[in-house]
């Protein structure tokens, strides 16, 4: 315990890059808050179904997905600093392309950014990941990636700001009563304004990104690249697949991405079937991203005496448990328990990454991030499935009870199933491998 206390968290040599790769972390948190309101907000501009208006999520994570294997192979071959220029890159341009997308005013076209900027995200996560794991000692790996991914929330909590701010409280569709029945000419008007509010902060997103991705291009990385010798991605692939820990890591993953943004995107849906209009929705999300902010440094701190696996199935525990108070609590109860979930989502995604990489060797390290970094399209599938459960009785929030529960708070039982699998996987964890306290 004595040398592990000793063991500094990031080297004094390697604080720079650090800093630098965990602005990163910011910058993704970023992405991820102004995109969930979206969601609502095409929702309403676009006149779409709740399962409709879930491709935006399709989209996003959608991307991830797509680029995370190719991210892996790139930074494998090349250097981490490569890595995130390509990252940056792609992220701007998808960014940009909201303002075409807001002209056509198609929501494919909406999409086909968020898919874009999402490649990007991947490259981003695939790199920064790893890279903050190898700053330093293996034994303050989790803690550390716990630490860089603790300024994540500030992306999110800036990132919903500019949501709230800059476009829920803008729209004007949803501030007028029945927009459905206006006449065609007067919709088309207000969905074309919207559609303004909607691309300009992506478009600055872009500009912003654009400069960050300067500012690291002359900066000096100490990351080499590959040398040429790695083993066959086959064989790496085949020893992940033989790696029960990691395997099941990359499933605990998934279902944890998907309880994450299900919890995130339908706050405002949940709200909705409150009577609580979409702006007022975002305070309740900020208060959820302010706890997953607190859970997130509360977490870091434990992990120096709890073990991984047993913090990461405490935390599962009890965020199934304010979870199933979503399902089973009518009014403000139920949406303060939607918002307590978040608390205890804080941990879970560096701690099942931490866990699930802890041991490969460096090559398998890279192809197994962009494992992890699939699994994030749980975030993309599960939201879906959950936008159809809220359908199941048409379009609005409440159109049916099954069991007493409307379709809205039905539709939180998936992210409760998730977190219990999680939480399982988490004792597991601490009874079959034992994981010492890494921090």
């Amino acid at each position: 315990m004595n040398t592990s206390q000793a063991t500094p968290v990031v080297p004094k040599k390697l604080l720079l890059p650090f800093i630098l790769v965990t602005s990163l972390f910011a910058l993704w948190g970023f992405a991820n808050a102004v995109t969930d309101p979206m969601v609502q907000a095409f929702k309403k501009v676009l006149e779409l179904s709740n399962s409709q208006a879930a491709w935006v999520q399709m989209a996003f994570y959608g991307g991830y997905f797509c680029m995370a294997l190719p991210a892996a192979l790139f930074v494998r071959k090349f250097s981490y600093k490569s890595g995130v220029l390509v990252g940056l890159t792609l992220y701007a341009g998808g960014a940009l392309l909201f303002y075409p997308a807001a002209t056509t005013g198609q929501f494919w076209f909406f999409c086909l950014g968020l898919y874009i900027l999402t490649f990007g995200l991947a490259f981003l996560e695939t790199t920064a990941n790893p890279y903050i794991l190898a700053m330093g000692d293996q034994k303050t790996a989790t803690q550390r990636l716990n630490l860089a991914q603790a300024f994540n929330p500030v992306g999110l909590i800036v990132g919903l700001m500019v949501a709230k701010f800059f476009v829920l409280d803008l729209l004007q569709s949803d501030d007028v009563e029945n927009f459905s029945v206006l006449p065609e000419t007067q919709k088309l008007l207000i969905k074309s304004a919207d559609l303004m509010v909607i691309r300009n902060p992506y478009v600055i997103l872009g500009l912003v990104v654009l400069a960050i991705l300067i500012l690291i291009a002359v900066n000096k990385m100490p990351q080499a690249k590959g040398d040429g010798a790695m083993p066959s991605i086959k064989d790496t692939f085949a020893e992940l697949f033989k790696n029960k820990k990691y395997t099941l890591g990359v499933i605990s993953l998934v279902l944890y991405m998907g309880a994450q943004i299900g919890c995130w995107t339908y706050i405002y849906q949940y709200a909705e079937s409150k009577g609580i209009s979409s702006s007022t929705a975002a305070n309740y999300q900020l208060v959820a991203f302010i706890l997953f902010t607190v859970g997130r440094a509360i977490g870091t701190y434990l992990l120096k005496f709890i073990s991984s696996g047993k913090l990461l199935f405490y935390f599962s525990s009890l965020g199934g448990l304010f979870a199933l108070g979503t399902v089973v609590l009518e009014g403000d109860a139920g949406l303060y328990s939607l918002v307590m979930v978040s608390l205890f989502l804080s941990i879970m995604f560096p701690t099942i990454y931490g866990i699930a990489l802890e041991g490969l060797k460096e090559d398998q390290s890279k192809i197994g991030a962009a494992g992890l970094v699939m699994a994030i399209v749980g975030g993309a599938l599960l939201p879906k499935l959950q936008g159809m459960i809220i359908d199941l009785g048409g379009v609005e929030v409440n159109d049916i009870t099954v069991m007493g529960l409307s379709e809205m708070n039905l539709s939180f039982l998936l992210p409760v199933i998730c977190f219990v699998s999680v939480a399982i996987y988490g004792m597991w964890i601490h009874k079959k491998h034992n994981i010492a306290e890494i921090a």
